[in-house]
């Protein structure tokens, strides 16, 4: 009998959702292995410097690079940083490290000194995969004994007693997140919550095997890690990988390689759009949008000029992805549609945030036992920070964010981490950083500045200012000087009048 289970519209004709089992294959790397084991000649993974590899290539690499990492003095449970471009070398290492047990640390590659160093500081890393020079030199100071390696691993050849050993409860990655505080804290996501979450939407966007996803999206973010790849990998499919995004590259790569799939961020969707080639869109059968929301214009824009109604979903580090327009029905513009297979969602009384649980959600903050007794209910659900109500069909609208976080194409801004930046600055006596509404960006990033008395800051002092401090893509894209914040009777700023 079928169930009237909220996540049953993401089901295809026949199947029952009460009968499918998400952990059925335990970790990602035991459902990779198995899927590599069949027509092993099958091309899975592209990048310009290598071209096509295939279903076996990635298991032999993989297990060789599990070696050296082994080797290496590596073993189940240690952490190692991953941080370098899109390529068929990282994503080895990637995979290499999983397939061994240890937890991976994805890092944005923009990170300054002091970011990468709290990185270090908390996690406690044993190895790092890096393409940056500087972070090279930078490791070195921060953790002297760390074993430091491109994403090529050159390292002794040794081999691995066992692989693909692990239990869906074991730790896989640890994602750095942040909420009002600006201290990123490590989110620990299981082998089982990455599985469940690649499994969700495998089954919601009816990805197969013979579909081809151009993944342009950086693979230390959540929606090109742990959706595009994983998602890939986990289906027998294949992914073009691209180093960075622009339209032209894009529309080269799918025409070139017969490409069925785009995800991306808002960003990359008001890029496509202005592109003369955007009509070139209509030829892949998805293209996804999410960690912004997409505006109204934009999705008609999209589909009158392609054909294509993106698909927008909604999901987060601590819970890779949680609800998702539907693929065979009404994709609704200006909602994220409906819990993805296996997620229950409600929303909580007076406040309408939104509190979800499942198979894909986190196991907690990484040595942080009271962050993580409060990121859940007293009945395990736990605490998005986002607000949202359901219309009257179930679809799911986010109507804003309980926490602070802004969110400018598609990447996390912490306004405690600018703010703090910000008020050693002489001309500044007090600082509030908030996000302003954009179609391009999401949010841009905007400080609003009560300057010291006689000064008049300006806003590229303020972004040289924060030159190795924070990541560019922190720096404040407007600015407005003001008397005052406003601020209540504790003295918290009240950053919902700010204008």
């Amino acid at each position: 009998m079928t169930t009237s289970r909220a996540d049953a519209v993401h089901f295809p004709a026949g199947a029952e959702p009460d009968e499918v089992d998400l952990l059925d294959d335990i970790s990602l790397p035991a459902a990779w292995t198995k899927r590599w084991a069949v027509e092993p000649s099958k091309p899975t993974l592209w990048d310009a410097s290598c071209g096509w590899v295939t279903r076996g290539d990635l298991a032999r690499r993989t297990a060789a690079a599990a070696g050296r990492l082994y080797g290496a003095g590596l073993r189940k449970g240690d952490r190692i940083i991953l941080s370098a471009a899109a390529s068929v070398d990282l994503v080895v290492a990637h995979v290499a490290a999983l397939r061994l047990g240890l937890i991976v640390v994805p890092v944005n590659g923009a990170y300054q000194r002091a970011e990468l160093a709290h990185i270090v500081g908390d996690a406690d890393p044993r190895a790092a995969v890096v393409d940056n020079p500087e972070w090279v030199r930078w490791l070195a100071e921060l953790a002297p004994e760390m074993t430091v390696v491109s994403p090529r691993l050159d390292l002794d050849d040794a081999a691995a007693p066992s692989l693909d050993q692990m239990d869906s409860r074991d730790p896989a990655l640890l994602g750095y997140t942040s909420g009002t505080t600006g201290v990123p804290k490590g989110a620990v996501l299981t082998h089982g919550n990455l599985l469940a979450g690649a499994e969700s939407v495998r089954i919601a966007w009816r990805w197969e095997p013979e579909d081809r996803l151009v993944l342009a999206l950086p693979l230390f973010h959540m929606h090109g890690l742990g959706v595009g790849l994983h998602g890939t990998l986990l289906t027998g499919a294949s992914a073009v990988l691209l180093n960075g995004f622009s339209p032209e590259a894009v529309l080269d790569a799918a025409n070139a390689h017969d490409v069925t799939l785009f995800f991306g961020v808002p960003t990359m969707y008001t890029r496509l759009a202005q592109s003369d080639r955007v009509a070139e869109l209509s030829r892949l059968r998805l293209c996804v949008a999410g960690s912004a929301p997409l505006s109204a214009d934009l999705h008609r824009r999209l589909e009158e000029a392609a054909g294509v109604r993106v698909l927008e979903r909604y999901g987060m580090t601590e819970t890779i992805m949680l609800v998702s327009n539907p693929y065979d029905a009404e994709r609704r513009g200006g909602t994220v549609g409906f819990p993805l297979p296996g997620v229950e969602l409600r929303l909580a009384p007076e406040t309408d945030e939104v509190l979800v649980r499942g198979p894909n959600v986190f196991a907690g903050y990484w040595r942080r036992p009271e962050a993580t007794e409060e990121a859940f209910d007293e009945d395990g659900w736990f605490r998005t920070g986002d607000l949202g109500e359901l219309d009257e069909d179930g679809y799911l609208r986010l109507r804003g964010r309980a926490k602070e976080l802004v969110i400018s194409g598609g990447l996390n801004v912490y306004p405690r981490e600018v703010e703090d930046a910000l008020r050693t600055h002489p001309d500044i006596d007090d600082v509030a950083i908030a996000g302003t509404p954009d179609e391009e960006w999401g949010e841009l990033v905007t400080a609003w500045v009560v300057p010291t008395t006689g000064r008049t800051p300006k806003l590229d002092e303020l972004r040289s200012y924060l030159e190795g401090e924070c990541a560019d893509f922190k720096h404040p894209r407007l600015l407005h000087l003001v008397d005052e914040l406003p601020r209540n009777a504790l003295g918290k700023v009240q950053k919902h009048l700010l204008e």
